[in-house]
């Protein structure tokens, strides 16, 4: 499709999508599982965190809404957001005996207006629940609001109509219980205010056991034990007042310190939509610049009994069809001059211990996934090894890192950072012998948080000398001390970091009206290019460039039957894309909340590229430090309006320049050579 036209469709899609983002609707920002992070004003967050949360007897404990920790269901209607999530007792919480409540609860917001929202709550109980009680709940920052205080709007009783929230000294404190038409929470730069449309109990507490020295307002929906059959509802209006930030932005980059080498963004191709994987497909790798690809090896399918033998089968014609596609999306990938990760899932039954169903839902009990059969290892490693040599021999590529997906969780095969290091030293001899140069990736973990996974392998020459990357997935957060870690782990060994699988919510394929929204955009932007500025790694792999999470809307996928059109998170990942081969990393400060950068140099060609999320208002920016002998950049902005759109280009003048980013926007600077 010409570049021209497919910038048309775009903006027509994009107005038509999300062009009331700003204005009609979308000022509260709600996450898929219900909780809100705050209300938008002119594009600044002014945060509020929300919650549904059910309370143990005598407060023993509360389960609170949150990521992958229970099922839900997303759902927008213009400017109405419905969330229904079905609760039960964290698992810590839990019966031994199996008498645990559960919980239907509904959710929707809808935009009241500049930093406002009215939120409407149900809970229902098929059952009787021997609760505490459950509660639209608000957690209040202590950094914020331990100097501030909570003022109780028309008191149903004569008493204290303000309470200092001075942090208390005890493990549970317990600040206010009263009954009241609203209460306002103040603090010296925020205020929050929520009001109940007929008098409502208001609990505020803390409570150290759970580890948070923040504040817990908890505004009650269902008082008490809940009866079988009980419905409670409750409407509260939520407003939210901050001085809105829109000061300058100083950018300082330093061309002198390149990093790690940056191929680009790279993509999962793990087939599994044969109707709408393949157009998807073929649209993102005829407009997107992808560096690597990683794929599925179909274990279960290609070994399915132990006796035979998968390579003489192979080799004779008789490959399973699912065998032959991956292997064929291999090569398709390697045509295109990638590198290529083949990854296994699903394990043949004869090689693990135990039952192979794998554990996927929230709040499952018990460990996911199998350990490999420690007495067939060597049958496990010719195995493995065989159809590696296949998709050699016959497709005419040399994967260059094999790995288990996700082996720390157990999706699908589950080992110990000892294990890891044994395969890594067992099977990385095996494909040497074969005559194959794929390397073992190392991790290649369910997040970024088990970075201990890949000591046991770090810390063993032997499994050293197999490791040709280092790999983790950016599912449920990144802090910046963990991703300097898995940066650091990658120089220790002297080999490339990448990143897996790349996005933000593992489970949001459940609810994939979030892939839709500004907000899954930019947070899956911005985490993008904290990683790129804090762990440098040579590639992120999108998850994935197919159907699955797609990028794309319509030509049936997740159900939408209208044309193929990009969204969003697709004018990011091509903005992102666009970053020229061969670029290091370059240091660049932007110590602002709300803003993330990062930079990159083709030194040799004198190319540099800038990419800058602002997460909150409009504000002028100034880049400094760019190289002598630059004159000019070229600007494109991505955001809820506009899909990679080019502005009008940016003049430097000794060494700087300067520009204005638009509200909660994505936007790439390169030089022009």
């Amino acid at each position: 499709m010409p570049n021209r036209l497919l910038h048309l469709l775009v903006a027509t899609y994009v107005f038509l999508l999300t062009g009331f983002a700003g204005a009609a609707f979308g000022q509260p920002e709600v996450m898929a599982w219900g909780n809100l992070t705050g209300v938008r004003v002119d594009g600044h967050l002014i945060e509020v965190n929300t919650g549904l949360c059910v309370a143990q007897p005598e407060w023993a404990g509360v389960t609170r809404t949150d990521k992958e920790r229970q099922q839900v269901v997303y759902k927008r209607s213009g400017p109405s957001v419905t969330v229904t999530a079905r609760m039960r007792p964290k698992r810590e919480l839990r019966d031994p005996q199996g008498r645990d409540w559960a919980l239907a609860a509904t959710e929707v917001v809808e935009d009241a207006g500049p930093g406002a929202a009215r939120i409407d709550v149900e809970f229902a109980s098929q059952e009787e629940a021997n609760i505490a009680g459950a509660f639209l709940c608000l957690d209040l920052p202590a950094t914020v609001f331990s100097a501030g205080k909570a003022q109780l709007i028309e008191p149903a009783a004569p008493g204290a109509a303000e309470i200092p929230l001075t942090p208390g000294a005890a493990e549970q404190n317990e600040y206010l219980r009263a009954t009241a038409r609203g209460v306002r929470l103040v603090s010296a730069r925020r205020q929050i205010e929520v009001m109940f449309a007929e008098p409502g109990e208001i609990v505020i507490r803390d409570d150290r056991r759970e580890g948070s020295y923040n504040l817990q307002v908890y505004l009650t929906v269902l008082a008490g034990k809940a009866a079988a059959g009980q419905v409670a509802k409750k409407s509260f209006t939520l407003k939210a007042t901050e001085e809105i930030d829109k000061s300058p932005v100083e950018l300082t980059l330093d061309a002198s310190r390149p990093g790690q080498l940056f191929d680009g963004l790279g993509g999962n191709f793990r087939i599994q939509n044969p109707k709408t994987d393949p157009p998807v497909i073929q649209h993102n790798l005829e407009t997107l610049r992808v560096a690597w690809g990683r794929v599925e090896m179909p274990w279960r399918l290609w070994h399915t009994e132990e006796g035979t033998d998968p390579l003489a089968l192979a080799r004779a014609g008789k490959a399973n069809p699912r065998v032959e596609q991956a292997m064929e999306m291999s090569r398709k990938l390697a045509l295109r001059g990638m590198p290529i990760i083949v990854s296994a899932w699903a394990p043949p039954a004869w090689a693990v211990l135990g039952d192979t169903r794998m554990r996927m839902q929230p709040g499952d009990d018990g460990p996911r996934g199998n350990p490999l059969n420690p007495e067939k290892m060597a049958r496990i490693c010719d195995s493995l090894t065989s159809y590696l040599v296949f998709l050699k021999e016959k497709y005419g590529v040399e994967a260059a890192f094999f790995s288990f997906n996700e082996s720390d969780l157990g999706i699908a095969i589950r080992q110990t950072g000892k294990e890891h290091a044994e395969l890594i030293k067992s099977l990385g001899a095996r494909l040497a012998a074969a005559g194959l140069a794929t390397k073992m990736l190392l991790g290649d973990t369910s997040d970024a948080r088990p970075v201990g996974f890949i000591k046991a392998a770090m810390g063993d020459p032997e499994a050293v000398k197999y490791i040709g990357a280092v790999s983790f997935h950016s599912w449920r957060g990144c802090t910046d001390e963990i991703l300097a870690q898995w940066r650091d782990a990658a120089r220790a060994l002297n080999v490339p970091l990448l990143v897996g699988e790349g996005s933000t919510d593992a489970a949001a394929h459940r609810y994939p009206q979030i892939f839709l929204e500004p907000t899954f955009a930019m947070y899956e932007i911005n985490l993008y290019t904290r990683i790129l500025a804090i762990s440098q790694p040579r590639s992120i792999l999108q998850w994935q460039l197919t159907a699955d999470y797609s990028l794309l809307a319509g030509g049936g996928i997740y159900g939408d039957t209208g044309p193929l059109r990009p969204t969003q998170r697709y004018w990011n990942l091509k903005q992102l894309a666009s970053t020229p081969a061969r670029s290091f990393a370059l240091p660049i400060q932007c110590a602002k909340p709300g803003i993330a950068c990062a930079a990159f140099g083709n030194i040799a060609e004198g190319v540099y590229t800038m990419h800058v999320v602002n997460g909150g208002a409009a504000r002028p920016a100034t880049i400094a430090g760019l190289p002598a002998g630059l004159k000019q950049l070229r600007v494109w902005v991505t955001d809820a309006q506009r899909g990679m759109q080019e502005l009008e280009r940016v003049s430097v003048v000794d060494g700087k320049a300067t520009l204005q980013l638009g509200a909660t926007s994505f936007t790439t600077l390169i030089n022009v050579p």
